[in-house]
């Protein structure tokens, strides 16, 4: 099985504002850390979200492809081992109270 590498691109000015870029392929997932910034989520990408300290963070894609799709939650997993808690439980849905998607 193959196993991609991630690099993390972060903005000195803002640590909750990381970037994930896998190095072999096109994929990219933006991080926000929604428990202290507002996020609204776009519509042509794939959002995904997790605790992990008593933060509630989102992972939102670039640019998304077909084939990088399958290839998010293991992102984020190591994203979750970076930030030293690889127990996030990573979650399909914004768990915040009032953020179900309007249809």
């Amino acid at each position: 099985m193959d196993h991609n590498v991630y690099l993390l691109a972060t903005d000195p000015s803002d640590a909750c504002r990381d970037v994930i870029h896998s190095r072999d392929t096109g994929l990219k997932i933006r991080v926000f850390c929604i428990s202290e910034e507002r996020f609204h989520a776009n519509s042509n990408e794939i959002q995904l979200y997790g605790y992990a300290d008593k933060k509630l963070y989102a992972f939102e894609t670039i640019n998304i492809t077909a084939d990088d799709a399958l290839d998010v939650v293991g992102a984020i997993q190591w994203y979750a081992e970076y930030i030293n808690f690889p127990e996030m439980e990573i979650l399909p849905e914004d768990p915040r109270p009032g953020q179900e998607i309007a249809m």
